[in-house]
């Protein structure tokens, strides 16, 4: 579905879409296809639950005297009080019905309003959210499913203002980039996306001007990253870590730092999860998608940041070379790990590389992704994602962009009395804590271990990165989670002024 913005025209075919305040308070178009309809919007609405709220619909069929099929209202919501994340929402909203219709073409017109986000930048962040409602991934489908691709091929968005809303979207949109190409790699199979593929798939990235390095298993060894390795040694495909680097100030400044746990499919390793737990262990690397995602749209968009992105891709598999329960491995940092259940393996390769990305970088701050307990659904569902950070600061940044964006997290505690359950009789650490105890919190505090003196958030996104689920932006599958999220927290308090 293609995008674009034009001037305010009321003589269009296929779908008018046009705004309501709440209230039922006409936009000034609405009231001129009222008059060119003889009242039929007026008489829709009192035999209608429609109010203007935001996000409320309501079809007009066949409307007389106008080339369009049909007359779509939107509520608008109260004057000035829409946030981006609800005009996403609302975008994503029409977009969804707009998809179900038959029509080629659907036209939206925007009114100039006042306060909030102006009609530019309401225009943009409409268009945000229906381009990500917009997504679907039917690659694999030959015939079956194919009946039901929407027919909507075109959506304009007509405002007095489409000059300046072009120019705001244009990096919306890449974001929307950044998000489209997360959920491309979470919802590719495990036999598609693998370490080696996932890395392949990175190296074009060069071309938005992000420096693109592979590290493979022979450079992992010469490094140490015995965490890591340890993890892929049952498969049959050898582990990675790229790092993506985006320089947008002065090389000097130091850059922020995201590293993604990147395991491409999870069978628990000899710690084997049920058969019913393995069907949706190919989106365990989420959280590298995330990062990749966030790359790009910071790239995209020639962000004013430095930023660095790493991702550890691994397969955790069970074979005759697998790790064992009870195996001690090195890790990076000089630390040993009794490994005590080896579907607890995601902490093990995010220790290396959170130790590599501080180590090598010197990062301003570090963020970390991962669908790293079941526990974290347990605590929270599938509405917000866990929250653990060393520095309030950063903690309070992540809660605020959550806020805006919709990707909303919620703290969690950390502190040296979980920490005693790590506590080993042969090695440094274990890697899980007391069995129902804690897991979420637990595990945030083995990555702890692992983390210098530089503020840190670890992400916990295991109840957020898929959905069953559709909602106003995401249809049912890969969420792309974190991407918007960490693009807005880099532009309110990392970027540079633009």
């Amino acid at each position: 579905m293609k995008i674009g913005f034009g001037e305010l025209d009321l003589d269009k075919k296929g779908t008018l879409v046009v705004g309501v305040l709440e209230g039922r308070t006409l936009s000034r178009s609405a009231e001129e296809l009222e008059k060119r309809t003889g009242g039929a919007i007026s008489r829709a609405l009192k035999s209608s639950k429609f109010k203007g709220k935001s996000g409320d619909l309501l079809e007009i069929l066949a409307p007389a005297k106008l080339a369009a099929s049909r007359i779509l209202l939107f509520g608008l919501g109260k004057p000035g009080e829409s946030s981006e994340g609800k005009v996403q929402e609302m975008g994503g909203g029409l977009a969804g019905l707009l998809l179900s219709y038959p029509e080629a073409e659907a036209h939206i017109a925007l009114d100039a309003m006042q306060g909030g986000l102006g009609t530019a930048g309401f225009a943009a962040n409409l268009a945000l959210g229906a381009r990500l409602k917009a997504y679907r991934f039917d690659r694999y489908r030959t015939k079956e499913g194919k009946e039901d691709k929407p027919t909507l091929d075109r959506l304009d968005i007509m405002l007095a203002a489409a000059s300046e809303a072009k120019k705001r979207f244009a990096n919306l949109d890449k974001l929307a980039e950044g998000v489209v190409f997360a959920r491309d790699l979470i919802s590719e199979p495990a036999n598609v996306i693998y370490p080696d593929s996932f890395a392949a798939r990175m190296k074009p990235l060069a071309r938005l001007g992000l420096k693109v390095e592979v590290l493979g298993l022979a450079q992992l060894k010469r490094l140490g990253m015995g965490a890591l390795i340890g993890v892929a040694q049952g498969s049959v495909r050898p582990p990675a870590v790229v790092v993506l680097r985006w320089t947008g100030a002065r090389p000097q400044v130091a850059p922020i730092a995201f590293v993604g746990k990147g395991v491409t499919f999870d069978s628990g390793g000899l710690s084997l999860k049920t058969a019913k737990g393995m069907e949706d262990m190919k989106w365990d690397m989420a959280g590298s998608a995330a990062v990749v995602g966030t790359m790009m749209a910071l790239a995209g968009r020639k962000a004013k940041v430095n930023a660095v992105g790493l991702v550890g891709l691994v397969e955790n598999m069970p074979s005759g070379a697998a790790q064992r329960p009870g195996d001690v491995v090195k890790s990076l940092s000089g630390q040993t790990i009794e490994v005590l259940n080896t579907d607890a393996e995601g902490r093990l390769v995010l220790a290396d590389v959170l130790w590599y990305a501080q180590t090598r970088f010197k990062p301003a701050a570090m963020i970390n992704l991962a669908t790293l307990t079941g526990a974290i659904i347990v605590a929270l569902g599938h509405e917000h994602a866990g929250l653990f950070s060393n520095n309030d600061a950063l903690a309070e940044r992540l809660l605020a962009a959550g806020k805006l964006t919709g990707e909303t997290l919620w703290r969690m505690p950390l502190g040296d009395s979980y920490d005693q359950q790590l506590k080993s009789p042969i090695a440094d650490m274990k890697n899980i804590g007391d069995a129902g105890s804690a897991g979420s919190v637990v595990a945030a505090q083995f990555l702890q271990r692992f983390v210098q003196n530089v503020p840190w958030a670890h992400l916990d996104i295991a109840g957020v990165a898929w959905s069953n689920k559709e909602r106003p932006i995401t249809p049912k599958g890969a969420v792309g989670w974190g991407v918007r999220l960490l693009d807005r927290l880099v532009g309110d308090y990392y970027e540079a002024a633009r």
